[in-house]
């Protein structure tokens, strides 16, 4: 799910919700832009993936335990909330930072940051 909506995200922040173009942004708001793209990214990933980490710690816990057992004690509502939003904020946090991290390494090495057009060569005359 990080790797799915990501850029999509961060190219419609860039679209609807800064008032600017990116080119005209400094590297350390696009660094931001970047990070606040993938903590929304984290967030869908957490949303996404909740009701399977639930279930599956579950079963570890309770041995001999069946899907069956864990909706019953959970329930089907408990299964989806239980826990989330701590899990939102772990791996929104985790994934902004990632993100973060993968565009500022870009930076470094010459690279533009995620979302955008992407730059092309100067034409020749």
């Amino acid at each position: 799910m990080k790797f799915a909506s990501f850029e999509t995200i961060v190219e419609l922040l860039y679209k609807y919700s800064i008032p600017i173009p990116k080119e005209e942004c400094s590297k350390s708001f696009q660094l931001g832009v970047s990070f606040a793209g993938g903590y929304i990214a984290g967030v869908f990933c957490a949303i996404v993936s909740h009701p399977a980490d639930n279930l599956v710690s579950f079963l570890n816990n309770a041995k001999g335990a069946t899907v069956g057992d864990a909706v019953k004690k959970m329930g089907l509502l408990g299964l989806f909330t239980r826990g989330l939003p701590l899990r939102i904020a772990m791996i929104g946090t985790l994934s902004g930072a990632q993100w973060g991290i993968y565009d500022a390494f870009k930076v470094v090495v010459g690279l533009p940051t995620t979302g955008g057009p992407t730059p092309t060569p100067a034409a020749k005359a």
